[in-house]
């Protein structure tokens, strides 16, 4: 095992902050002053569903995931990896931050194959197989912050929409080989809530035992839990750390947010 791993900061920003522009461009102010190498991965928010429902498409979704025919697939294309994506490298740029926009086909970084599942359609949705480590490291070691969007492919020429979550997991498990990595989720809560309505309710520290338990007495919400599954995962492949909550756990110490830890 390599001997002092320079640590790498992986930060996942969901779409409440991108639908947000004062929340995302605060966000990006806050994301250019952490200090050494970082990655941002980034989720849609709610602009590939209005532009959908802009030229007539009704989206779909199942269990919380969107099902992505090809008329949805060219949208979250042209919104995530193009519209979404740009937009935040320019404003990094301007923040002094070296930032270059990726999906998971540019230099073959993340490569997915279509979700296969035996009742449910998903259409073209990938699920994560491989990163591509040793060009994510010269990426990083050439002083560029890789700007991920929520597309991957397959190497057989199509692109796939997959979670963004799970990318940022994948990332984080592959980039743990050669740096230690802290995983960071950011989104509009202060952290793990054990009331949604309630910003104070924080669970501080969550490991796997207190999470079983949490899920059994069903004190989180259901849409956490395919976060903290990923969360898990990560932790159990060699990620060092996760943080979740608000992004301003990103410059104030003091913030409140949720540590997880095995």
């Amino acid at each position: 095992m390599e001997k002092n791993k320079q640590p790498l900061s992986i930060i996942k920003i969901g779409g409440n902050i991108i639908d947000n522009p004062a929340e995302l461009t605060s966000f990006l102010a806050d994301f250019s002053k952490i200090e050494g190498n970082k990655i941002l991965v980034h989720g849609g928010g709610k602009s590939a569903t209005k532009m959908a429902q802009s030229i007539g498409l009704v989206p779909q979704m199942i269990e919380g995931r969107r099902i992505t025919d090809k008329p949805m697939l060219d949208v979250v294309v042209m919104i995530y990896a193009g519209e979404i994506n740009k937009n935040i490298v320019a404003q990094l740029q301007a923040n002094n931050t070296n930032a270059m926009g990726f999906s998971g086909a540019d230099g073959n970084l993340i490569q997915s194959t279509k979700r296969n599942h035996p009742t449910i359609d998903y259409g073209f949705v990938g699920d994560v197989q491989k990163v591509n480590t040793p060009l994510l490291q010269t990426l990083i070691n050439s002083g560029i912050v890789p700007v991920f969007c929520a597309i991957t492919h397959d190497k057989n020429g199509q692109l796939l929409n997959t979670n963004a979550d799970t990318i940022a997991s994948e990332l984080a498990i592959a980039a743990s080989e050669v740096f230690e990595v802290t995983l960071n989720y950011c989104f509009e809560k202060a952290g793990v809530l054990t009331d949604v309505e309630d910003e104070d309710s924080v669970i501080q520290q969550i490991n796997s035992e207190l999470y079983s338990q949490l899920k059994e007495e069903g004190a989180i919400h259901s849409g956490m839990i395919p976060k903290l599954d990923n969360c898990f995962n990560s932790l159990s492949k060699g990620v060092q750390k996760i943080k979740i909550g608000h992004h301003r756990m990103l410059q104030n110490k003091a913030a409140l947010h949720t540590t997880i830890t095995l």
